[in-house]
């Protein structure tokens, strides 16, 4: 277990605060209770967040409007949200609004502890590629002016000399930055260049007009 697996239980009922708690924790989970959705986003940034579990209605602050204000704090999180019987639209808005997944009570152990493993698995592949959108940033942003300009040159697909005629240099030269633009990003060919400018978002995803 990580830190980033710490389920945060977002619920006004201390007694389904406590029974989630136990159950989560005898699955090996760790856990963050809180009373209200106030007292959950009073320190949301404190600990790393794996997923939040929260019931819809509450007193106050909602389970839905809970969702809005992660987001809108930057709080990246996946959230579970626990709806009464007749709630089903309720459900569907959060949803639509971003949730992970919810559960229609009465649930069982089994569709729980599912709903959450599910949800941090999500966690952690977001925080992979995440990971990996900032490391190539950083070797993009490592590289000389003139390397950026020849790298631009090759993930739009012109050759050496064509992109040392733009750049008013010769096709040699060119050849030389090429070498170390591919060393630099720790690339070793163009369609790899491609995907790492991708993934560091230089350049679109989206095929071609």
């Amino acid at each position: 277990m990580s830190l980033a697996d710490i389920v945060h239980i977002v619920d006004d009922d201390s007694s389904v605060r406590d029974s989630l708690s136990f159950l989560l924790q005898t699955a090996g989970l760790a856990t963050r209770s809180h009373r209200s959705a106030e007292a959950f986003l009073a320190v949301a940034g404190a600990d790393p967040i794996g997923c939040v579990l929260t019931d819809v209605r509450m007193p106050g602050t909602s389970g839905l409007e809970l969702q809005t204000k992660l987001r809108a704090l930057g709080v990246p999180a996946m959230v579970i949200v626990m709806t009464g019987h007749g709630e089903v639209p309720i459900a569907v808005a959060a949803m639509k609004n971003g949730a992970a997944d919810f559960l229609e009570k009465p649930f069982d152990d089994r569709q729980l502890l599912e709903a959450v493993q599910r949800a941090l698995a999500a966690t952690r592949d977001a925080r992979a590629i995440e990971a990996r959108q900032h490391e190539a940033a950083q070797r993009v942003a490592a590289l000389t002016p003139r390397e950026r300009e020849v790298m631009d040159g090759l993930i739009a697909g012109h050759g050496s000399k064509a992109i040392a005629l733009q750049l008013g240099a010769s096709p040699r030269t060119i050849e030389v930055h090429r070498t170390r633009v591919m060393a630099k990003l720790g690339v070793r060919n163009l369609p790899e260049l491609v995907r790492l400018a991708q993934v560091a978002g230089v350049v679109s995803t989206a095929p071609a007009a």
